[in-house]
């Protein structure tokens, strides 16, 4: 997975043709995590610090009212530099439906207008609902209905890895 997220990284920098414009926006929780691992990896390559944000789309979600009376919220973050005018790329860790994506698409629109916005994913699992695809992907994989992806993070699991897990059946 650390060779996945160095391509990425590389990848970032190519498309975008440096790391001028450059911001990065993690989606709670473990997108945050990952956004900071490419942050390291093209501050290590390209000898520069690249702004970074995070997004928390609780309240973006189209399903909110299925969450409950008290969703949890958590942080969401702009870089001081802003996202006006800027490269933005949107950090998640699986890209599924699409519903997360858009509704951090939603979320950054609302604080400002970004010159280009990539999405970056470390699983693309695939089975969208919403006609939302990733820019740049660590990794694709099929993966049945019944089953989960998941992607561990060293600060909050204790190792990098994807785990696919066996849903109970409904």
């Amino acid at each position: 997975m650390r060779r996945a997220v160095d391509r990425m990284s590389r990848e970032i920098v190519e498309r975008l043709g440096g790391t001028d414009q450059l911001v990065l926006m993690g989606i709670q929780r473990r997108g945050v995590h990952l956004a900071e691992m490419i942050a390291a990896a093209i501050g290590e390559a390209e000898d520069v610090s690249v702004p970074r944000g995070t997004l928390d789309i609780t309240l973006y979600r189209d399903d909110l009212m299925a969450v409950g009376p008290k969703p949890v919220v958590g942080e969401s973050k702009l870089p001081p530099e802003g996202v006006d005018e800027r490269a933005v790329v949107i950090v998640d860790d699986v890209l599924y439906t699409g519903r997360t994506a858009r509704a951090a698409l939603n979320e950054l629109m609302d604080w400002g207008r970004p010159a280009r916005i990539l999405l970056c994913v470390l699983v693309d699992r695939g089975s969208r609902e919403l006609p939302i695809q990733p820019d740049i992907v660590g990794r694709e994989l099929s993966v049945l209905g019944h089953q989960r992806i998941d992607v561990h993070v060293p600060e909050l699991d204790g190792e990098l890895a994807v785990v696919l897990e066996e849903r109970e059946a409904t």
